[in-house]
C-alpha cells in the first residue's frame, strides 16, 4: 500500500520506531481535542499508517473499523476503546490473560 508518509519517519513515529497506541495518541491533544468524534478523527487520519509490530503496518481506518462508540470524552476513553478494538480485531498478539486463556495463557 502507498502510505501518505513513512510509518517510521517523522510524521509516523517522531524519528524513532513507535508502535500502535503511541502513534495514535500523538495525533490528539488531550487538552484541546476532547470530546473527540470517532468519525471526524478517522476522516482526518484514516489513511495514516500505524505500525503494529516490526512486521505489520495497517491504516488507522482499519483499526477504527473495530472501535465502538461515536465519541470519546477523554483520551483515556479513547485509549480504552482503541485497545479493546486492537485486541478484538486481532492486531495485537499479546493479551494480558491470553487470546485463548483456556489453551494459551499470556
Amino acid at each position: 500500500m502507498d502510505w501518505p508518509h513513512d510509518p517510521d519517519g517523522e510524521e509516523g513515529s517522531e524519528g524513532m520506531r513507535k508502535f500502535d497506541m503511541a502513534v495514535i495518541a500523538k495525533k490528539v491533544d488531550d487538552d484541546e481535542d476532547f470530546p473527540l468524534s470517532r468519525d471526524e478523527f478517522v476522516e482526518a487520519h484514516g489513511a495514516d499508517p500505524i505500525r503494529i509490530n516490526s512486521e505489520t503496518v495497517v491504516s488507522m481506518a482499519e483499526i477504527f473499523e473495530h472501535v465502538d462508540g461515536e465519541e470519546f470524552e477523554t483520551i483515556t476513553d479513547m485509549h480504552r476503546a482503541v485497545g479493546t478494538a486492537m485486541r478484538e480485531g486481532g492486531f495485537w498478539t499479546y493479551h494480558p490473560v491470553g487470546a485463548d486463556p483456556e489453551r494459551k495463557s499470556a
